[in-house]
């Protein structure tokens, strides 16, 4: 008998897209398949065993090395970042950042949440068009984040240019956008070391001044840790919230009657947060490293070997998602999604973003009836962390929202 061939997924390829029907059929083959990057893991089952096995490490450390990045200020920043630190020192930090993204501090922002996108939205529901990137999906996630840092709100087009030329580290082409990146880094780092010299002298209700505090206690962070920490937080924040934004239109405009359900029923907007996450994540992969020779469902991972968890595959995996695993904001019972990663490395800010985004996506679907594309946009390719660049919207018109505060 011949001996079995997983399937190849060209992951390293920009026009690769990781929730084809490509992935679909190889996860009916088997529940891996081999890839640039490593082994690719398709199905719920095993996906989540990897994220909670402890034989196995966070593998972004090695990604700028993967893409041919070896040495440079990119390299020694993305080395200090939590993505990329383990043990000890990755345990510390998550200790001493975590008390400024607690659930209740993030809950007492929803008003000025609510306020922010009310205000973007008025500012074209009239008309029934926007290029939703950057008249709503961009200003929003960055104003977000201005709002949680104490920043200016007025600064957001800088931050946001930082953020997303500093996201592109995150994407495929790595090493072709690197002077782009390195030069969103000194930038983004030069502005938080200003911000949080300021707060040194005049500390305020926010975030950074709540992780000033955590620098001068005992065990405490460095000014490199703090500095690292903050430009992380602005870059990962921003960006991955944008695109998620991006993202949901795209999958509602896909089903249109979940939309219409949506702006009926606004309570339903942390549901529809986590099922769009589900089908149509801006992390399209959770990598993970063997710390050891692991011995996995039949499959040999030596220590070293990198393993990536397919976020979409694994989320619309039949076997774990029931007989009707297509898009549902009403399901109950759907099994944990793996966009915000898991295990110790499970996204810190989870909190911020799936309260800013729950409540954006009701306040969307009440004042944008009826929506559609409006021509094919620009899209980042569909492997790493994807999104859209341009998705012009065309709507109903409507000049006021009418419905009743859902707060």
């Amino acid at each position: 008998m011949p001996a079995h061939v997983p399937a190849y997924l060209d992951l390293a390829d920009p026009a690769f897209d990781v929730t084809s029907a490509a992935v679909h059929e190889a996860r009916e083959q088997d529940w891996y398949a081999e890839t640039p990057y490593g082994w690719a893991v398709l199905r719920y089952e095993q996906g989540t065993a990897v994220l909670k096995d402890r034989r196995f490490q966070q593998g972004n450390a090695r990604w700028p090395a993967q893409n041919g990045v070896h040495d440079g200020p990119f390299v020694a920043w993305w080395a200090e970042t939590l993505l990329s630190l383990e043990g000890a020192d990755h345990l510390r930090l998550r200790r001493l950042l975590g008390p400024a993204f607690r659930s209740r501090a993030i809950e007492a922002m929803r008003p000025q949440f609510q306020q922010l996108a009310g205000e973007l939205v008025d500012a074209f529901a009239g008309r029934g068009t926007c290029e939703f990137v950057s008249e709503f999906a961009e200003p929003y996630a960055a104003r977000v984040l201005c709002l949680l840092l104490g920043l200016p709100e007025s600064e957001w087009p800088q931050v946001a240019h930082w953020a997303d030329d500093l996201g592109k580290s995150f994407g495929i082409q790595l090493k072709r956008d690197l002077p782009r990146i390195e030069a969103a880094l000194a930038g983004l780092t030069g502005y938080v070391e200003e911000v949080v010299a300021d707060r040194r002298t005049s500390p305020r209700d926010d975030l950074v001044s709540t992780l000033v505090l955590a620098h001068d206690q005992d065990d405490a962070l460095s000014q490199r840790e703090l500095v690292v920490g903050l430009v992380f937080l602005a870059f990962a924040g921003m960006e991955t919230t944008r695109n998620q934004l991006g993202l949901a239109l795209q999958t509602f405009l896909r089903h249109p009657d979940q939309w219409a359900l949506l702006a009926a029923r606004p309570e339903l907007g942390a549901a529809a947060v986590e099922e769009v996450m589900r089908v149509n994540p801006t992390v399209t992969w959770v990598t993970r490293e063997a710390v050891e020779d692991v011995d996995l469902f039949g499959l040999h991972v030596p220590a070293g070997g990198i393993v990536q968890v397919l976020s979409h595959a694994s989320g619309t995996d039949p076997r774990a998602m029931g007989e009707q695993p297509g898009f549902d904001i009403t399901a109950a019972d759907r099994p944990p999604h793996s966009g915000f990663g898991g295990g110790v490395h499970h996204c810190l800010g989870h909190f911020v973003a799936r309260t800013d985004m729950s409540v954006a996506l009701p306040l969307l679907a009440r004042r944008m009836p009826e929506v559609e594309a409006d021509g094919p946009g620009e899209w980042l390719p569909v492997s790493g962390n994807t999104g859209p660049v341009r998705f012009p919207l065309r709507f109903r018109a409507n000049d006021r929202d009418e419905a009743v505060d859902d707060a």
